[in-house]
């Protein structure tokens, strides 16, 4: 690999999904990675195969529907672990296996209760292991910021023998400054004498703010050439480097980092939106690159100096990372051809012709009732369409609510349930509350309610509501979404969809936090 490039390496669908409630089902996690291909990312790191048949179906899946982008699967350094992901990857175009061990002092005590010499053995073997399986292996250090420099090099040196084409060094907890950590990195690559025989990498948490930071120290200073990173920065406790900042910051100051990237960032809002969408997480106005705001400018010598010259206050074209120049696109009077144009410079692949029959069914429903349609809206319509399967249980059908200022409010919501209609009615605290009061009186569905939250997908009052409903049961956490102009619909439709999943058997959460790096 030439050494002016930056392998991006994204970690959305096995470290992002560590984020409690941020658990995907198989298929949006198929519909994910083809966005992360879309936007050109070099390493997709599918999941953990051996975490459950859940994670090993869904790298499975990924690895098949995949072709331009390398696919990984993490595995802890056993061979059970490491024969688990070979097997999911077998239908890859590319495969990586990853594997892991902890280094650090407190980690080998605490936790593993191996000396390190049995850590390094251990690190070893299974390096060596993966090795006959497979080509491209990356060995991770857990905690390696916290590891002794000398024993960390000792153990990267080994696998470098052995086999490992990428060392990864993680930040595990989010402890690192970015000039300490960049330093860490160049000192640990000059101490491992085969150090030019693999690629360096870099893997922050943003416990403390700076993963972003660190990584791009790690880059710069510690000669690293992969970076690990999430949409969004998505991720377990403060999340991990978020791939729009590290790819934009490159990008824009390749000046001083004097690296290029095979990013195509006029995915990024796209990839963002679906993530956000699927795991219900709200990207903040205020965040860089892909927040509402990123490109808003409200001060009035702000405005004056952007109509003026552009790059006065900008130093990104929104256009480059996906922002639509055209914020009104399409009516009620526009045609299915000027529709799927629409898709395609958004950067929507459907499935089939079918889908796209459906979506734009959805659309003209949609356009009867909102004079205006924003690009927000079709992307909403499309995750909408996409989460609904032949399989799901329940339907939404219609509804009716009836509420006033000292009376309690009551709903009635009627939906089908195996394709056979049924009628519920309910009295709540509030127009939403009676509406879910009035579905649980049929289902019973015995679920806790962790989460519910409503966006406005555009800025007026004709705005779509986009609601996201996270539910808990038996230990198993799923998101449902659901968008309308009405609220109160788009809520009973975000509450139907997580019923869905819930009932569904295909599948299953990984073991949250068993899998952390």
């Amino acid at each position: 690999m030439s050494s002016d490039r930056l392998i991006i390496f994204d970690t959305t669908l096995r470290d992002g999904e560590q984020s409690p409630g941020a658990s995907m089902t198989r298929d949006e996690k198929v519909r994910i990675a083809r966005q992360l291909e879309r936007l050109r990312v070099d390493v997709i790191e599918a999941g953990f195969a051996a975490a459950s048949n859940g994670d090993f179906e869904s790298v499975q899946a990924i690895a098949r529907a995949v072709k331009d982008s390398t696919i990984c699967s993490l595995s802890r350094a056993n061979d059970r672990d490491i024969s688990r992901s070979a097997e999911a990857l077998k239908d890859a175009n590319r495969a990586r296996i990853h594997t892991f061990i902890a280094t650090s002092p407190l980690h080998m005590e605490k936790k593993l209760r191996m000396s390190p010499e049995e850590v390094l053995e251990q690190a070893k073997r299974s390096v060596r292991f993966a090795r006959n399986l497979l080509d491209d292996i990356e060995f991770s250090a857990e905690d390696g910021y916290r590891s002794d420099l000398d024993f960390l090099a000792r153990v990267c040196e080994v696998v470098i023998n052995e086999g490992a084409t990428t060392i990864n060094i993680p930040d595990t907890v989010g402890y690192a400054i970015p000039e300490l950590y960049g330093n860490f990195i160049k000192s640990l690559r000059e101490k491992v004498p085969n150090s030019d025989k693999a690629i360096w990498s870099v893997h922050c948490h943003n416990d403390l703010g700076m993963a972003v930071a660190n990584s791009l120290a790690g880059v710069k200073i510690g000669g690293a050439r992969q970076v690990e990173c999430t949409i969004n920065g998505l991720g377990e406790r403060a999340g991990n480097c978020a791939l729009e900042e590290v790819v934009m910051a490159v990008k824009t100051r390749r000046d001083y980092f004097g690296l290029d990237v095979n990013i195509a960032t006029e995915q990024i809002v796209p990839a963002s939106r679906m993530v956000s969408q699927t795991t219900g997480f709200v990207v903040q106005p205020n965040k860089a690159v892909v927040g509402a705001n990123a490109f808003a400018h409200a001060s009035g010598i702000h405005q004056d100096g952007v109509l003026k010259a552009r790059d006065t206050y900008e130093i990104m074209r929104a256009e480059d990372v996906g922002w639509s120049a055209n914020k009104i696109v399409l009516g009620k009077l526009s045609g299915r051809n000027a529709f799927k144009q629409r898709l395609q410079e958004l950067g929507v692949e459907m499935e089939s012709e079918a889908a796209i029959n459906a979506a734009f069914a959805s659309f003209k429903e949609l356009a009867d009732r909102k004079s205006e349609i924003f690009d927000e809206d079709i992307l909403a319509l499309v995750q909408m369409e996409s989460s609904n399967t032949p399989e799901d249980v329940f339907r939404f059908v219609s509804l009716e609510q009836h509420s006033e200022t000292g009376e309690q409010p009551q709903a009635t919501v009627v939906f089908s349930r195996e394709g056979q209609e049924v009628k519920a009615s309910s009295s709540g605290n509030g127009p939403v509350d009676a509406c879910f009061k009035a579905i649980e009186s049929q289902v019973q569905s015995g679920a806790e309610m962790m989460l519910f939250s409503i966006n406005a997908i555009s800025g007026s009052t004709e705005s779509q509501g986009e609601v996201t409903v996270r539910l808990q049961r038996a230990g198993r956490v799923v998101n449902g979404v659901g968008a309308d102009p009405d609220v109160i619909v788009a809520s009973a439709l975000a509450y139907l969809n997580a019923l869905n999943k819930l009932h569904s058997t295909a599948d299953s959460v990984p073991a949250q936090g068993a899998n952390a790096i």
